[in-house]
């Protein structure tokens, strides 16, 4: 899974999302600095894969980071140290060694609280990299476990240079018994729990470039 964190059912990480949601990790309002854009239709894509057509539950969104691209790639991609900038995520472990490529995988935790759908709980996340594209693009898939729950999840991410830093696109679909139960919920988490994770790399990422500047 890639997105699941401590604001909701999320990733996947697949993301860290769901996890984050049901924490409660607010949006950013609607047309302020850097706050996020949704987009509803056309799905992302990695080296022509994408998210699940067939899932329920899923949320794509984007906001642009005032930062190098290479600050952002590493930050996204050494797992190992997202709990130094990510709050939610508890515990990470590669479980390959070399750099992250096709095949990479790791296993991180992140803590749930109780929810109308599951009692709390520690979802235990096994994502695999599946594809991936240098400083482009990233997919990965995996499930994430916890009591009485089971989320499988895929995760597309993207990074393209724009005027002002580089626009980072993020969509993440769930299925499984307990999301499918209440998509409305699941997506509303799913949703903040993705927009969580981008607010926590723009300012790890912008706040890195900032000191390496001054």
């Amino acid at each position: 899974m890639s997105g699941i964190r401590s604001t909701g059912l999320r990733a996947t990480l697949f993301t860290v999302p769901l996890a984050l949601a049901v924490l409660g990790a607010a949006a950013a309002p609607a047309g302020a600095a850097g706050a996020h854009t949704s987009h509803p239709g056309k799905s992302l894509t990695c080296r022509g894969k994408g998210v699940d057509p067939d899932a329920l539950v899923r949320h794509r969104t984007e906001t642009v980071i005032n930062a190098p691209l290479r600050t952002i790639w590493k930050l996204q991609t050494d797992v190992e140290r997202w709990p130094s900038w990510q709050s939610p995520v508890k515990t990470v472990e590669r479980l390959d060694q070399g750099p992250f490529r096709r095949g990479s995988a790791f296993r991180w935790t992140t803590p749930i609280p109780p929810n109308p759908s599951t009692p709390a709980t520690s979802l235990d996340i096994t994502s695999t990299v599946q594809q991936i594209k240098h400083h482009a693009c990233i997919r990965w898939t995996g499930p994430a476990t916890g009591d009485g729950l089971r989320i499988d999840g895929v995760h597309v991410w993207s990074f393209t240079k724009v005027r002002g830093g580089v626009r980072v696109s993020t969509e993440e679909t769930h299925t499984g018994a307990q999301v499918e139960a209440d998509v409305p919920t699941a997506t509303k988490l799913l949703r903040e729990g993705l927009e969580a994770w981008l607010r926590d790399l723009k300012s790890a990422a912008e706040a890195r470039a900032h000191n390496r500047t001054h």
